[in-house]
């Protein structure tokens, strides 16, 4: 029914936008954006800046959410929305390019206008995969995204590095200049992967019994319908707070990780490495959790990688090696792909069947709005006590709190983790 050809243009978006997520969100930005845009600034204060950028960014996607669902639902155009927001994205990071020295905040509005868009074109690449799968085949097609994802974003990064450790090689003058030409070729990476889904992958009919003029009433309808409903589903409810603190700590580990290792003096070339480590280990290891999942159930993965997550934050906080850090990012590596597989795998076994699509609606809005608070608590512990480390150990907070609600959930034994 669906053809090879259409599946592979789908997947390759993954491939497209994960050059964005590893890197700028979780390479390059963090380190330009401390020793290049907020030069002559103390760590703390640039730390801070950091936090805040990531908080605003991500709070303006979760309110952009509901609207954005409810056009994906009903308006249809899916494929034109996405073009127009990946396009969004992609422009503003080559501008990144164009940004001098000392602009942080010109830096700040670029990356939080990225992450925009990097977001709004992920609600209509996600309604797509209706498109180019069935009821058989949904999960291998959604798992083959990831897994483009993961490679596609790890093989241009690679290229980046190279070009910062030898930009000579390239024709660059020196390592800044390769960190700006890195953040263009995203973009350009970002545009030239979408085409094989704006070209086949086919568009879906919008829903016939809604009007273009009601999308904002009937989102927000909807959310709120969601929210009532959500009261009949208590152990629901904890999942869904337990996971909102916990991939709130884990998305800014990811975000805040190459920060904190300049912050306590380490070489940008050596975090850079463990980064690029980090993205190749990741794609095993989620395949691995897959099968931690399968035998000893979806909770029971999550606890172990929250676990992992826990002694990781403590020993963050007393390392001052470049080897030390590749520990850490090797381990972050191991379980960062678990906890995000096995959490969408148990939460889906918590749902009610039959209402699956407006349930994993909410649980994607909540997705977005993790990494707002985590950023800017370890900004402002950061900046308070003037220490790096104690700042990355409040996210124990959101850890454990997490970790402890997450016990708690029961596992309906119809549908057994």
């Amino acid at each position: 029914m669906y053809s090879r050809r259409q599946v592979l243009s789908w997947a390759f978006y993954d491939w497209a936008n994960s050059a964005f997520a590893t890197v700028v969100l979780s390479g390059f930005y963090p380190i330009f954006f401390k020793q290049f845009w907020s030069a002559g600034v103390a760590a703390s204060e640039s730390t801070f800046r950091l936090g805040v950028a990531n908080s605003v960014s991500s709070l303006i996607v979760v309110l952009m959410a509901p609207i954005l669902g409810a056009i994906a639902d009903r308006v249809g155009g899916r494929k034109r929305f996405l073009a127009a927001f990946a396009a969004l994205g992609a422009l503003s990071t080559g501008s990144l390019f164009l940004v001098g020295q000392g602009q942080w905040w010109v830096a700040s509005l670029a990356f939080v206008i990225g992450v925009l868009g990097f977001a709004g074109a992920n609600v209509f690449y996600d309604a797509l995969l209706i498109a180019v799968s069935g009821e058989d085949n949904r999960e291998r097609v959604s798992a083959l995204g990831f897994s483009l994802g993961y490679l596609g974003g790890g093989v241009l990064f690679a290229i980046n590095v190279l070009m910062t450790l030898n930009p000579d090689w390239f024709g660059l003058a020196d390592a800044a200049e390769a960190v700006r030409w890195s953040f263009l070729s995203v973009s350009i990476w970002w545009l030239v992967f979408t085409i094989p889904l704006l070209v086949w992958v086919p568009e879906p009919a919008a829903l016939a019994d809604r009007t273009r003029g009601h999308w904002m009433r009937d989102s927000f309808r909807e959310l709120l319908q969601t929210i009532r409903d959500l009261r009949a589903h208590r152990n629901l409810v904890r999942f869904l707070i337990a996971y909102w603190l916990y991939i709130d700590a884990v998305d800014t580990i990811i975000r805040m990780a190459v920060d904190f290792g300049l912050s306590v003096g380490l070489d940008s070339g050596d975090l850079i490495k463990a980064l690029l480590m980090t993205q190749f280990i990741g794609f095993p290891a989620a395949l691995v959790f897959g099968l931690i999942g399968q035998r000893l159930g979806a909770k029971a993965g999550i606890l172990i990688a929250l676990s992992v997550y826990i002694l990781v934050t403590l020993y963050a906080v007393f390392l001052d090696t470049a080897q030390e850090f590749f520990v850490l990012a090797a381990v972050i590596g191991l379980v960062q792909g678990g906890v995000q597989a096995l959490s969408r795998s148990l939460y889906s076994r918590l749902i009610p069947p039959e209402r699956s699509a407006e349930f994993f609606g909410f649980y994607n809005m909540l997705g977005k709005f993790a990494a707002v608070l985590g950023p800017v608590l370890v900004g402002a512990v950061t900046l308070m006590t003037g220490s790096g480390g104690l700042g990355l150990m409040s996210l124990l907070i959101l850890l454990v709190s997490g970790a402890l609600l997450l016990r708690g959930v029961t596992v309906p034994d119809r549908r057994s983790a």
